[in-house]
């Protein structure tokens, strides 16, 4: 009999996470949306307004945690049309974390959810062994008016595909944080450093603004926040979510921060697999693409039509100055495959 295969680290792969994911089923008539590959987020029954709730944890940085925890919770909240509202956080610290660590944590924490309106209103905290570093792990809760709703599996085809923001910023952020020595070693000027750093907060990782304005200029088809295995893991997810396939036209041109080009270049990542948190994927009708785009330009973000939904027997594809091509499969996010391999 073979050896089971170990997996990597990162997410579980699409493939296995949708079998486990497929035996579940709600036995109370009030859930929705329960757990299903590619949606981010539970939808509960609660009358006239639907309870969003969504849950992740913040495990491979070891900077600014808190805002990263508040942020990619409130995305998966925000990309089914609903405002976050409340954050419940566990944080799991390792031993030798001080009482003055504990405090600044939780004024991050606090901090940050202000930033986006958000009530910090429970969790668990707790020092715990076989740890390294900080863990938090956040549940996130919004509300949406039932006609509101957007889920990733409502794209249908030929919806216009639309980004909000530039693709990896997140990834980004962290390489320029955690790899500094190996960018500087690899000739990256500090200055590129510095900036890709700082695109923590400019222009951050947070797609609630985005979303806002997206959804209050019209009703997107499909809304999802690209995070581990960059936007082509997303495109898959949304393209699974509605049995549908895509087709990426601008592969070749797609929204990239320099820092990001310089970075990914120095260390050899595919920016299309690498941890994108910062952008918004929308599927919207094609008669609603310029208004999508110019609501994200609103918003601060910049919008681009970056390909659209096609048949599901057209499958994933992209199409590149080589042709169309395949759409890559990232078994695992870029990030993880350097800080493994590093």
């Amino acid at each position: 009999m073979p050896e089971p295969s170990i997996l990597p680290t990162g997410k579980l792969p699409l493939e296995l996470l949708t079998q486990v994911l497929g035996s579940l089923a709600p036995r109370d008539p009030r859930v929705l949306i329960g757990a299903r590959t590619g949606e981010d987020a539970a939808v509960l029954d609660f009358g006239e307004s639907l309870l969003v709730v969504t849950t992740d944890p913040i495990t491979f940085a070891t900077d600014e945690i808190a805002r990263y925890a508040v942020a990619v919770n409130a995305n998966d909240v925000a990309v089914r049309g609903a405002v976050p509202r409340w954050f419940l956080a566990t944080l799991l610290l390792p031993p030798g974390t001080t009482e003055p660590a504990v405090r600044d944590l939780m004024r991050q924490l606090v901090a940050a959810c202000r930033e986006l309106e958000i009530d910090l209103i429970g969790g668990h905290t707790e020092v715990t062994g076989g740890l390294d570093r900080p863990i938090i792990s956040g549940t996130m809760l919004g509300e949406v008016a039932r006609d509101r709703l957007v889920t990733t599996g409502g794209a249908r085809p030929g919806d216009a595909l639309v980004l909000g923001g530039s693709l990896a910023v997140e990834g980004t952020a962290v390489l320029a944080r955690e790899s500094r020595d190996v960018l500087l070693q690899r000739g990256v000027p500090p200055p590129v450093i510095e900036r890709a750093a700082a695109l923590l907060r400019d222009p951050g990782i947070s797609v609630v603004h985005m979303a806002r304005h997206l959804c209050d200029a019209l009703l997107p088809h499909a809304m999802h926040d690209p995070t581990e295995g960059g936007l082509a893991t997303t495109l898959a997810e949304l393209a699974g979510a509605a049995q549908a396939g895509v087709f990426l036209e601008t592969a070749d041109a797609l929204p990239l921060l320099p820092e990001t080009r310089v970075i990914c270049g120095a260390l050899g990542l595919n920016p299309l697999g690498l941890l994108a948190s910062g952008a918004l994927l929308a599927a919207v009708d094609p008669a609603d693409a310029a208004a999508a785009v110019a609501a994200l330009q609103a918003s601060g973000a910049g919008g681009t039509v970056i390909g659209h939904v096609t048949a599901a027997a057209a499958g994933l594809t992209m199409r590149t100055a080589r042709g169309v091509e395949p759409l890559p499969r990232f078994a695992r996010d870029e990030l993880a495959r350097w800080f493994e391999s590093s």
